[in-house]
């Protein structure tokens, strides 16, 4: 909805593949970048691969979640994540449990389970009992966290 007419914003995909957004601003009749995405590269789209995050204060960028190691350990010391990070134990499905991870972006959720009327501790259960459940989230973060989401396979 534009609520001011004088206000004109357009989108522009640079040459390097970066999606910009421009504001026109009047006094100094000219255009000023308003963001730019991505803003670096754990903002592009699957970079670290199987069971690991992205971490720009770290070096290498990416890194195993605990319990994990490099699958590759020469090729991920030379910055080259793609295969991955393996599990170091596997799975007894007796006394397993979860590592709680904050402030991570979700992985791809093409292929999840969601259902926004049950609990955290439901949705925890639920992924305890399904052997090919790897995570859980809230769907709803909001006000303590609600509703349930579950994958399956590779994260």
């Amino acid at each position: 909805v534009m609520t001011n007419q004088s206000i004109y914003s357009r989108l522009t995909v640079s040459f390097l593949g970066s999606l910009e957004r421009f504001t026109w601003i009047p006094p100094s009749y000219g255009w000023r970048q308003m963001w730019s995405i991505p803003k670096d590269d754990c903002d592009l789209y699957g970079v670290c691969r199987p069971y690991a995050y992205c971490d720009t204060n770290t070096s290498p960028i990416c890194n195993c979640i605990r319990g994990f190691d490099p699958r590759n350990l020469q090729e991920w010391m030379l910055g080259d994540s793609k295969s991955g990070c393996v599990r170091r134990t596997q799975l007894s499905y007796r006394g397993d449990g979860f590592t709680r991870l904050r402030k991570m972006k979700l992985p791809d959720t093409t292929s999840v389970i969601v259902n926004r009327s049950i609990s955290t501790q439901e949705c925890k259960k639920r992924c305890l009992k399904d052997c090919n459940c790897t995570a859980f989230a809230n769907a709803d973060i909001r006000k303590g966290g609600s509703g349930c989401v579950i994958w399956k396979g590779e994260l």
